[in-house]
């Protein structure tokens, strides 16, 4: 006797979490497949994940500690600083430019096969993950070469790892389900990237923001995960503003909590959108 298959009504809504588990070796597969590509047909390959924040690194220090003259926070050298404040903004700005355009460029595979689409930006934020894994090579490396070595605080240093994660995954979400609909934000998102750059602390310190204007200055996710970083790996001579890290933490939850309300919101459409 034939087995017969039950198709539940609404049965993809209500197992949906559970999907996500059950489709992890497609996951997997999407990450694999992207890091894989990433570098291909390139002269350098991976090499690219850490020249482009040692680059951003010799520019900033450049720009910020040689012609603006700021201070480097208590930790010598400068380029220490600025190159740790880089390593979480390029897996943020990474993360958030290649979610967003993931579901664009999978076009093929989601209006085909059934699947949690949650699937598709999460593994590209992987993706970008690994490249920062990759760039923390040279963090160790400039360590042993200023005979600069972490204190107890690097116990923290996962914390805002996964805070930083946090911060990449809440946008990329938001960001992914409105470029499917609105093709203007593969304009905006770069552009909203490229600003972000200079209002966040990675080429200087916060410390530098006026007493006053620190709380909202941190309504900035960033701030608070770059100042994190900094603490956590080189024991900044300031203690670290918990306050400011407070609510950039509160403000990583709302975006992941909105970020996911927004792609689960729109997700039914993709398939007619894409």
């Amino acid at each position: 006797m034939a087995d017969v298959v039950i198709i539940e009504k609404g049965r993809h809504e209500r197992n949906y979490w559970g999907d996500i588990w059950r489709y992890r070796e497609l996951f997997y597969v999407l990450a694999w497949r992207d890091v894989a590509v990433r570098y291909k047909q390139t002269i350098i390959g991976a090499s690219w994940a850490l020249i482009r924040p040692f680059l951003t690194m010799v520019v900033f220090t450049v720009v910020f500690s040689r012609i603006a003259k700021l201070p480097s926070d208590g930790v010598t050298p400068y380029p220490l600083m600025v190159f740790v404040g880089t390593l979480p903004w390029t897996f943020f700005s990474t993360g958030l430019t290649d979610a967003s355009n993931s579901l664009i460029g999978n076009s093929n595979l989601i209006s085909k096969v059934y699947f949690p689409r949650l699937i598709v930006p999460i593994a590209a934020v992987v993706v970008a993950f690994a490249d920062f894994l990759i760039a923390l090579a040279i963090l160790v490396g400039m360590m042993f070469w200023y005979r600069f070595a972490p204190g107890w605080n690097i116990l923290f240093f996962p914390i805002f790892v996964v805070a930083a994660i946090g911060a990449t995954i809440g946008p990329s979400l938001w960001f992914t389900a409105l470029n499917v609909k609105y093709r203007d934000f593969r304009i905006i998102v770069p552009f909203i990237v490229q600003l972000g750059l200079y209002i966040s602390p990675v080429g200087f310190s916060s410390n530098i923001v006026p007493p006053e204007w620190r709380l909202l200055y941190s309504l900035n996710p960033m701030v608070g995960v770059i100042d994190g970083f900094r603490w956590s790996l080189l024991g900044s001579s300031s203690q670290l503003y918990l306050p400011g890290v407070a609510v950039s933490f509160l403000v990583i939850i709302i975006f992941m909590w909105l970020g996911v309300r927004q792609f689960r919101a729109t997700e039914k459409s993709f398939a007619d959108l894409i």
